[in-house]
């Protein structure tokens, strides 16, 4: 099940965000200012299996555009379609909301982000050399335009 995230839900997110290396690690209380009224436009999801959150998606509107801040899918549900639904949810819900594009940043080395962001038709569109830290390497910049 795909539903909208809640403030309730962040003690989750930080927990799935802990445990996965590719996440971007946001603290808890950048978690929390999601969901303040006085934020910028964001769409938050999380996706649940039997009760239990096992994945999240972040992303913030910048006028008409989106940008994808953070994805986690929990180590035991990786490869089980969960962030190929997950993405798909929050690409249908960015152009309900008037979106022309998307964007992101991913790691070099994240071949299996890469490949779920090639699969939903994002398109590589630069390198940012040093962009993470821990270890340092480049981001991949994927946009995906809607016509």
């Amino acid at each position: 099940m795909i539903r909208p995230a809640t403030l309730e839900d962040v003690p989750a997110l930080v927990a799935l965000d802990k445990h996965a290396v590719t996440a971007a690690h946001w603290s808890t209380e950048q978690y929390r200012a999601v969901f303040s009224p006085n934020e910028i436009s964001r769409i938050a999801l999380v996706i649940e299996d039997r009760g239990t959150i096992q994945g999240f998606l972040v992303a913030r509107s910048v006028a008409l555009e989106w940008e994808l801040e953070n994805i986690a899918i929990a180590g035991p549900a990786r490869r089980r379609g969960l962030g190929t639904r997950l993405l798909g949810e929050f690409l249908k819900a960015a152009r309900s909301r008037g979106a022309t594009a998307v964007f992101l940043e991913v790691r070099e080395s994240n071949s299996a982000a890469r490949r779920l962001y090639e699969k939903w038709a994002f398109a590589e569109s630069g390198r940012r050399a040093n962009y993470y830290l821990n270890p340092a390497e480049a981001a991949i910049t994927y946009r995906l335009d809607f016509s």
